[in-house]
């Protein structure tokens, strides 16, 4: 049987913008208020890469609050991926765009776990944050999350929860958390963007997560 139980998190924010530097990139440095937002989400995720059990799906929705018609801004935002093992290691990360009022589906066992860093095996348990920020890059990357971005509030994410075989597996569908995010968790020399850059600094694409479909 499907539950699917859907979240609402409507906490208000503040960004402060300032030049931040850590070993050769620049990123924002911000503050924020509240226990949550729609700057950055996170959930956890299980039975992935699991015999029998079904592929989960990450979705990306981008009300478009962020457009502002005087400036000429869109309101397109990138959803910075990052996704951790059980034990608290950096797996993979991408940043995949999300148009004004678009929806990004992705798989967890084909987009989100399929090319784990390093030698790593492919995780079945784990969690992923998402943060949303500005674009930083030019078509076709128009989204990369070990560069300097600017984190813009407004993306919404659900992700499916496969549950145990009992007697089989089942399940349901929560939102993403909001949570806070300062620049330490974000743009120091150990955080979400130095972590990803370090994984991915090999060339080979291993540790490079995928976007899945924009429907």
């Amino acid at each position: 049987m499907l539950r699917k139980t859907i979240l609402a998190c409507a906490l208000s924010c503040a960004l402060v913008l300032s030049g931040l530097s850590y070993r050769g990139t620049s990123a924002i440095a911000f503050a924020q208020t509240g226990s949550g937002s729609d700057l950055y989400r996170l959930n956890y995720f299980s039975n992935a890469n699991t015999t029998g059990a079904p592929d989960a799906a990450v979705r990306i929705a981008n009300p478009g609050a962020a457009s502002n018609e005087a400036t000429g801004d869109n309101g397109d935002l990138c959803a910075m991926i990052f996704v951790f093992s059980s034990d608290q290691q950096m797996s993979e990360c991408c940043g995949c765009p999300v148009t004004t009022n678009g929806l990004r589906t992705l798989s967890m066992n084909k987009d989100l776990t399929s090319n784990p860093s390093g030698s790593g095996a492919k995780l079945q348990n784990g969690l992923i944050k998402i943060v949303s920020t500005q674009q930083n890059g030019t078509a076709p990357s128009l989204c990369n999350p070990s560069a300097a971005c600017s984190p813009t509030p407004n993306l919404r994410a659900w992700a499916t929860h496969v549950h145990g075989a009992n007697p089989a597996f089942t399940a349901t569908e929560e939102a993403f958390e909001g949570s806070n995010l300062s620049s330490g968790d974000f743009a120091s020399n150990a955080g979400l963007v130095a972590r990803c850059s370090h994984i991915t600094a090999s060339g080979n694409g291993a540790g490079q997560c995928s976007c899945g479909t924009d429907n």
